[in-house]
């Protein structure tokens, strides 16, 4: 998504390094955008298929397995989001030398995003079919995406030691799975405005994102980062992320086993509890740092879809969403067999990386040209 959510800021690379530390070259941490890219996939997979599949073809088992597989988009842009939180932060804080002038910095793209995602709300409302005013004040991935950079970077910037950041960041993101099934149980939320009370569970019956468990995704991603924007070294990367893979598939496994206790108090539904935080971070850590083994042993090309995907995440997002849902495939809603569907999200994906790669080239030649044309220091 997005960038999206990068989101969601393309994942930063550190430049420069204390000591002798040599800076990582972008190629080692394509890595990131290559899950982020996956992340794109997923997300295009189950909009489509939600989308398009008719009816009575929702119950089958394929279309279950689809809803599984795409349920993991939206935690692993917030997660990878997290990620570049951190990234983005330590190079400019190595760069400028200046904490909380970084810190600032990615606060500010947090809220750049969350008027991305009010603005896309408002495209939305306009464009598409049946729009309604509940649908514009509407609390999706972007508008939870923002506000939890927000906090992830203020976060970040209370300290410059990797300990106390690491600490902070992972008793806030503990604390919001922990808080979630008690906010939406919370009586006293009914007496805020509701799209104040949006932001802190969804409406009854709706399946809308909220800053309970889901800033805590984003936190969870961006200790992740602070513990990859240290390992400025290969070999120190490589073993972070060997302890990503190794600790991330332990940790997994032990939740897996914890899930037939009793169902946590208040809660009236699997991603309303803690389990729904612990498994899934787990799972994303472990993911990472697969990606990092799988990318050493076969790197992707340069042009690859992935991280073209990767790159242009917001975009993608931005657009497809008004495609798959909006007038322009309208006669296709709710109209196809599963199968179908499926055909026709292969079709819509490769529709999409060419208008990605389009956008690419013209941004590209775009800043050629505005480079071209500036005056040349004296």
């Amino acid at each position: 998504m997005p960038g999206t959510p990068g989101v969601h800021s393309r994942a930063a690379v550190a430049n420069g390094a204390a000591g002798t530390a040599r800076p990582p070259s972008p190629a080692r941490r394509a890595y990131i955008d290559w899950m982020r890219g996956l992340a794109v996939v997923i997300m295009i997979l189950w909009h489509v298929m939600d989308a398009w599949t008719r009816r009575e073809d929702r119950s089958t088992r394929a279309f279950g397995l689809i809803h599984i597989v795409g349920g993991m988009a939206a935690p692993l842009f917030m997660f990878l989001a997290g990620v570049s939180v951190a990234l983005a932060a330590g190079g400019r804080h190595r760069k400028t030398g200046d904490l909380a002038g970084a810190s600032a910095a990615v606060r500010r793209r947090g809220w750049q995003i969350l008027g991305f995602a009010l603005l896309f709300r408002l495209q939305a409302f306009l464009l598409s079919p049946g729009a309604t005013l509940q649908g514009l004040l509407r609390v999706d991935v972007l508008n939870v995406m923002g506000p939890s950079m927000v906090v992830a970077a203020a976060a970040w910037g209370l300290s410059a030691r990797r300990q106390v950041r690491l600490t902070v960041l992972v008793v806030l993101a503990c604390a919001c799975a922990l808080a979630t099934a008690p906010v939406r149980a919370a009586g006293w939320l009914g007496w805020l405005p509701d799209p104040v009370e949006w932001y802190l569970r969804p409406p009854v019956g709706r399946s809308w994102f909220a800053l309970f468990p889901w800033t805590g995704m984003l936190l969870a991603g961006t200790a992740v980062g602070v513990l990859l924007d240290e390992a400025r070294e290969e070999a120190a990367e490589r073993r972070v992320n060997a302890w990503l893979l190794g600790g991330g598939a332990a940790f997994a496994a032990l939740t897996l086993a914890g899930l037939s206790l009793p169902a946590f108090p208040g809660s009236r539904h699997f991603w309303g509890t803690p389990n729904y935080f612990f498994l899934r971070v787990p799972v994303m850590v472990a993911m990472l740092g697969a990606c990092y083994f799988l990318m050493r042993r076969w790197p992707p090309a340069p042009a690859s879809g992935m991280l073209e995907f990767g790159h242009s995440s917001l975009f993608v997002y931005w657009v497809h969403v008004e495609l798959a849902y909006g007038m322009l495939s309208y006669p296709l809603h709710r109209a196809l067999p599963v199968g179908w569907a499926f055909a026709g999200y292969v079709a819509f994906t490769l529709a999409m990386l060419r208008l990605a790669r389009f956008k690419t080239r013209k941004v590209a030649a775009w800043k050629a040209q505005k480079r071209a044309a500036a005056p040349s220091p004296a």
